[in-house]
């Protein structure tokens, strides 16, 4: 048998540690076993999906040197590399459940799955929706069809009992399949859910051994049954423990930089951040911290994979990158620092808006250094002002960060209008709104245009900014962070109600 393992990241937003956590382990464990390494792009949220997002990924994860034998840029015997492009796959494994009696078209509305919901609740009964709750009788499924209703394809699943799921690093794990719902399988646009493309895929290409997060873990029963349903063999399962913040909650965006752009951004080495991804949850066996990627390849063992939840920890991070900065000659070291520092593209991005603005070439790093550098050193004194409170500042920035953190499309128009809109919502001069963004993103508000700024260091450094400024100023606590994110959402609430209005 030869070893096949998979990376299937949805193209969605940035492209998130985790994801190159997975790939590197997928990649060694296939490697170690002389076997090859799939790329699969699980891009069915068409709403979300992006072709930039998809782009970034392959990016990130070649720079970080996790090379794929088959893929959607590569190819392969296997294709197509993205679901998007297998609809016609997933609709057929699809009618092949219904009928043989493993699935069911369900005709149930939104409001009814609400209302099933509260009524198990109210008889206190902790269980998912089972295919009793939801099948209707079949006169009213005829006059649903008859009429055009919308429908969805939904799995049949046990209500009762207990499902083993034989897990690489646990063993057998006991799940009940009274907590498992009757799966929507392929969505009333024809679009197939994770759960059915995850299954057919994997069979397809000819996976042998599914390595990712231990999130889910929950859904293997459902994936366990389509397997039976089908008569195909499983794959091995292993579950990976997930990464985590120092508070030992999941790594999120929220608390830490999680998009691999960010480090490549800052003067991280990707062997340094392969080398700690490597080190979480995994040790090589003579427990040396720093090693290569192909060392890595050489000794790796997936039992020596612990399951305890691995923190990310951004000091240990660059406490490593530094050990590979050091191992560097003057000679390497100047060409990575010239191919980082002054990166052409991005360089050529700054000098339009600096041009004017200096007169010498020395006064280049005054004006545009923030663009090129860390961050700038700032403190709470660098916010002063003489008409704007700091605790109104402080929300402001944490309503802009929340805002940009689900802005998808980043260009300083998209950036200025979010800006605009948060500055109308709250009543200020959008000025002045931007006064303590500038000083965040800056260190300074006398910069050029702090919209043209973010636009040019990019979404992951403009974010970290913010999120630097917010603690600067004290931070938010737990109590005041659900407060103002209820004021935030109704602030876009408002913004969304002017824009019907304005239609």
């Amino acid at each position: 048998m030869t070893v096949r393992t998979r990376v299937a990241p949805s193209p969605t937003g940035d492209p998130h540690v985790g994801t190159a956590y997975i790939a590197l382990f997928n990649l060694c464990f296939a490697r170690a076993h002389g076997g090859q390494f799939l790329l699969r792009i699980e891009d069915t949220d068409q709403q979300r999906s992006t072709a930039a997002s998809e782009q970034a990924i392959l990016d990130s994860l070649r720079w970080l040197g996790l090379d794929w034998d088959e893929g959607p840029d590569v190819g392969g015997p296997h294709g197509p590399y993205r679901q998007s492009e297998r609809g016609d796959i997933y609709r057929q494994h699809a009618e092949q459940l219904l009928a043989a009696g493993h699935a069911f078209r369900c005709y149930r509305t939104p409001e009814e799955l609400e209302a099933l919901r509260e009524a198990l609740k109210e008889k206190g009964e902790q269980r998912a929706l089972k295919p009793a709750d939801l099948e209707l009788p079949a006169d009213e499924v005829a006059r649903r069809e008859a009429a055009g209703a919308p429908s969805v394809v939904r799995m049949r699943v046990p209500e009762t009992g207990r499902c083993v799921v034989d897990d690489l690093l646990r063993g057998p794990v006991e799940l009940d399949w009274s907590l498992t719902d009757a799966q929507i399988l392929l969505k009333s646009d024809g679009m197939p859910t994770y759960h059915l493309a995850n299954v057919v895929d994997d069979h397809l290409m000819q996976i042998t051994h599914v390595i990712r997060g231990e999130e889910w873990l929950n859904s293997a029963p459902k994936h366990k049954l389509l397997y039976e349903y089908f008569g195909w063999d499983m794959p091995v399962l292993c579950h990976m423990p997930l990464l985590r913040n120092p508070d030992k909650s999941k790594l999120s965006k929220r608390k830490n930089p999680t998009s691999i752009n960010f480090y490549r951004d800052k003067g991280f080495l990707p062997r340094a951040l392969v080398n700690y991804l490597g080190r979480m949850g995994w040790s090589m066996p003579d427990e040396r911290e720093k090693f290569s990627l192909a060392e890595m390849q050489a000794q790796f063992d997936i039992q020596r994979v612990s399951l305890g939840g691995p923190v990310f920890d951004l000091e240990k991070l660059s406490w490593l990158n530094g050990l590979w900065l050091r191992e560097l000659d003057d000679e390497a070291f100047l060409d990575t620092l010239q191919q980082w520092l002054f990166n052409r593209d991005h360089a050529l991005k700054v000098i339009p808006h600096i041009k004017t603005r200096v007169e010498t070439l020395s006064q280049v790093v005054d004006k545009a250094g923030f663009c090129f550098g860390d961050a700038p050193a700032i403190t709470a004194a660098s916010f002063q002002h003489d008409k704007l409170d700091v605790e109104d500042m402080k929300v402001w920035l944490q309503y802009l960060l929340w805002s940009l953190e689900a802005l998808r499309q980043w260009d300083r128009d998209a950036l200025f209008a979010e800006a605009k809109a948060l500055a109308d919502g709250e009543g200020v001069k959008v000025k002045d709104f931007l006064f303590p963004v500038f000083v965040a993103i800056a260190g300074t508000p006398a910069s050029f245009s702090v919209v043209d700024s973010m636009a040019v260091i990019g979404p992951d450094l403009s974010r970290a900014r913010l999120r630097h400024a917010i603690e600067v100023l004290g931070g938010v606590s737990k109590k005041q962070t659900k407060k103002l994110e209820k004021a935030w959402a109704a602030l876009r609430e408002g913004e969304a109600d002017q824009g019907t209005d304005d239609q």
